[in-house]
């Protein structure tokens, strides 16, 4: 089995409450524990950075800076990563003009060219307290989640997704125009309609392959139930039986005749951007917005451990795991039970909580750091 894929080292400097931070480390996994406001969630979405987009908060890159500095922040990790050693370093430095509003980026040196090169050396998925309402909440959330799966296995789909909604921001300038000139949307909505057949399928890829493994790997005995997945929406159910071409022309002849109710809407009102992901507890046949509290949570991580299952299938790696504040919301059962999946998938994981004693079970598979007011104490 190839080694996994983990962070030797990470610095940070002026991130959120740290000041600065130099952290060695290992191989194993990472337990930080404090009290709430300590720093923890912190210094996780620091290593969530180093995937695209705006991390685990989703904050913007002008907020994570510290509080009282000069609006810059770095973050810089050592990587044992999927092609090697990398050096990987980010954030947001100053120019003539005052602080960059973009973050920067510099892999092995040289300045990246888009953050979707991050892919090449790691995949990082998280698990966050936020996400516990993932499925009685908004479907926009739920697109997110998927997508982020997505963009896991297939580095090109954070382009679609960005590629599509630009050009149906172009659509809905020009549908607000007086007499827009049915040419322009003729073409944007061929444009248009392109990038989402590819988003659609992609997703739809995704949910399949994932079905597909968590049938593989059924176990009525697991402490986190099988979760049945489908995705509803009005390209995703057809990706994959239908050929991408039908599929297009299907979805450019209904934005065409959407024109009146879009243009009234003043946004589009069909297309991926639409879409949502339903969730069924396989084994009570009950959808998972139904489900109590803890069978949600136990939903969620068996998704999400499947993932990271699948993401090792297929590129030979598994992802790094963020899971923040994961061991107060399941029982001592499911505890041990995610801590012996972990360590099985070949992952480096980061945990966090306030309680030391609830990862006693990780034993020495684990580093075991205490934060402190945006400082780092080996325990």
């Amino acid at each position: 089995m190839a080694p996994p894929v983990h962070i030797s080292a990470i610095k940070l400097d002026r991130f959120r409450n740290y000041r600065t931070l130099d952290l060695r480390l290992d191989r194993r996994h990472v337990v930080l524990t404090g009290d709430n406001g300590a720093g923890k969630t912190n210094l996780i979405e620091a290593v969530s950075f180093l995937t695209p987009g705006r991390g685990l908060r989703r904050a913007q890159y002008d907020a994570v800076a510290m509080a009282g500095g000069d609006g810059t922040w770095s973050v810089f990790a050592e990587l044992a990563g999927a092609q090697g050693p990398v050096e990987i370093g980010t954030g947001l430095q100053r120019s003539a003009d005052g602080t960059d509003t973009q973050r920067q980026l510099r892999i092995g040196g040289a300045k990246a060219r888009s953050t979707d090169e991050l892919l090449d050396h790691s995949r990082i998925v998280w698990l966050t307290p936020a996400m516990d309402g993932l499925f009685p909440g908004p479907a926009a959330e739920r697109r997110r989640f998927v997508d982020r799966l997505v963009l896991a296995i297939d580095p090109a789909h954070g382009s679609r997704v960005r590629d599509f909604e630009k050009s149906m921001r172009s659509r809905n300038r020009l549908l607000a125009e007086s007499g827009p000139d049915p040419s322009w949307l003729d073409a944007i909505e061929a444009q248009l309609a392109s990038e989402a057949v590819a988003i659609a399928a992609a997703r739809s890829e995704l949910v399949d392959l994932l079905s597909r493994l968590i049938a593989a790997h059924a176990d009525p005995a697991s402490p986190f139930p099988d979760a049945g997945l489908r995705l509803d929406g009005l390209l995703e159910p057809r990706a994959g039986a239908t050929p991408s071409s039908e599929l297009e022309d299907d979805y450019r002849a209904a934005l065409r005749d959407g024109r009146y109710a879009d243009a009234a809407a003043g946004r589009t009102l069909a297309g991926p951007h639409r879409s949502d992901l339903m969730v069924e507890h396989q084994e009570k046949s009950m959808p998972a917005a139904q489900c109590s509290t803890g069978e949600q949570k136990a939903l969620l991580v068996g998704i999400v451990l499947a993932h990271a299952r699948l993401v090792a299938e297929l590129h030979g790696h598994a992802p790094i795991l963020l899971l923040d504040e994961i061991a107060a919301h399941l029982d001592e059962a499911r505890r041990a039970a995610l801590f012996d999946r972990i360590e099985a998938l070949g992952c480096q994981a980061w945990l966090t909580g306030t309680d030391r004693a609830l990862f006693e079970p990780m034993g020495a598979r684990a580093n075991y750091l205490h934060v402190v007011a945006g400082t780092v104490e080996s325990e």
